[in-house]
């Protein structure tokens, strides 16, 4: 980041205090506290809430959202770009006091800014939407509106060999259409979210007889050898939580941050925790660069009841960068050893449950009752174990993502893949190479870096 987005960025952290000339003795946390109305009116008087900007940089889109702040509005916007399948290159936060700040950096997955006017315009509406700008939302989650199309079916337990096919065959049995559904496998845990609908009606299930039919096989499913780990199986006629923020949820009162880590130290992301002045803890983390990484880290901070004060974000080719300031909901920041290890393990459970492992293969076909049921059985009958899917259906079309390996974790052998392609059929069934990200060091850059937000940040020129 270069001198002037710094100082851009300074500026927007201490805005005018035109209003209050005679209280400039007055400390930061007392006039947010104080003068909350002051905040909203002149929020009431700004027009241009969220500007999205082609011209100030080169290589990417600059969105600069401005608000009153509310607990969570961080994780609602970044929500809004992930859902997009926007790509957040860098940010730049601010949400000390009464007021939001933040500017990022998106792309598309192409690598390219964003030109299409439309779909700019869809951005802005979508972000003054989700954030609440006029009226205060009336749920505390991040996501997609209740639907009463679909039943859906929340389940955690241990992970095994074959258990999405087992899972699905159930369902396929008890005439039940998988219609969309993610699955994350972590630490010797599996979570899954699944949108089912009755096969006749294509409608929700809501006989309660049928429901606990259902339950009752699927625990049975989830729950072989799950040790001192009861399995769980949850039903919804709807649900306002975003899935994916759901699974993390899900995972993390499952407590994989707990289990076995299966990775070497040296591949693991770098988290680091550290208070200063006793105002904030400041959060370092270093890892591969994927997609949805600020999306995941975010959501957790968020769920374990801590809140973003300022930070940065940058990525590179083979590295992502974030760093956070941030209390508890209570206003105190990270005190307790016991707490700071907590925080770490669940950030860097947070950061590796949705890693790309294995190889990545698309299923593109026409969908069908039990089609899910058919493709995970073929899988496990060659000895392939799914540690991630992403199952959707749009307009009679399924379009399935599988990251698979073989029964012990390692590559799959190609002959296997070409015969489990022929069985499916080659044009369904496509082979798409993981991108094997390496690390590099930042060096001098990432402690100038901290170094400079660290003097920003600890600045109090309110005081």
């Amino acid at each position: 980041m270069d001198d002037d987005e710094y100082a851009k960025l300074f500026r927007r952290m201490n805005p005018p205090r035109f209003f209050l000339p005679a209280l400039s003795t007055c400390s930061f946390i007392s006039l947010s506290t104080i003068f909350q109305p002051y905040y909203t009116y002149l929020y009431s008087c700004v027009t241009d809430r969220v500007v999205i900007d082609n011209k100030a940089s080169d290589d990417a889109t600059v969105i600069q959202v401005d608000s009153v702040n509310k607990q969570g509005t961080l994780l609602e916007v970044v929500q809004v770009l992930t859902d997009m399948n926007l790509v957040i290159k860098k940010a730049y936060i601010s949400s000390d006091g009464g007021w939001f700040m933040d500017v990022f950096k998106v792309i598309h997955q192409d690598g390219n800014k964003i030109t299409d006017t439309q779909l700019l315009d869809f951005i802005q509406m979508r972000i003054e939407r989700n954030a609440g700008w006029f009226i205060p939302p009336l749920r505390s989650s991040v996501g997609v509106m209740p639907s009463d199309e679909y039943t859906t079916i929340e389940l955690a337990g241990t992970d095994r060999p074959g258990l999405l096919s087992e899972v699905s065959a159930v369902l396929t049995d008890l005439h039940c259409n998988v219609v969309n559904a993610e699955i994350w496998t972590h630490n010797t845990r599996a979570a899954a979210v699944i949108h089912v609908t009755d096969n006749t009606t294509n409608s929700a299930i809501t006989d309660p007889l049928r429901l606990s039919t259902i339950k009752h096989l699927l625990c049975n499913v989830v729950g072989t050898n799950s040790g001192s780990r009861a399995a769980k199986t949850v039903f919804s006629s709807c649900s306002d939580t975003h899935r994916e923020r759901r699974l993390h949820q899900i995972m993390f009162d499952d407590r994989d941050y707990e289990g076995v880590k299966k990775r070497p130290r040296t591949s693991r992301p770098s988290v680091t925790l550290t208070n200063i002045d006793k105002d904030y803890t400041v959060v370092t983390m270093r890892s591969k660069d994927r997609p949805k990484l600020v999306f995941d880290v975010v959501c957790t901070l968020t769920d374990m009841q801590y809140v973003v004060f300022h930070g940065m974000v940058s990525t590179e080719p083979l590295e992502a960068y974030q760093e956070f300031y941030i209390r508890h909901v209570d206003g105190l920041p990270i005190n307790s050893e016991a707490e700071q290890e907590r925080v770490i393990q669940c950030l860097e459970a947070a950061i590796e449950r949705r890693t790309s492992e294995g190889l990545e293969l698309e299923l593109s076909a026409e969908d069908r009752v039990g089609l899910l049921s058919d493709i995970t059985r073929t899988f496990r009958e060659n000895s392939l174990t799914i540690v991630r899917a992403e199952i959707s259906t749009r307009e009679g079309k399924a379009k399935d993502t599988f990251y698979v390996t073989d029964v012990t974790g390692n590559a799959v052998e190609s002959k296997i893949v070409e015969s489990i392609r022929k069985e499916i059929g080659v044009s369904k069934l496509k082979v798409k190479e993981c991108a094997v990200l390496g690390t590099s060091s930042r060096g001098s850059q990432e402690t100038t870096i901290g170094y400079l937000l660290s003097n920003i940040f600890k600045s109090k020129p309110l005081q």
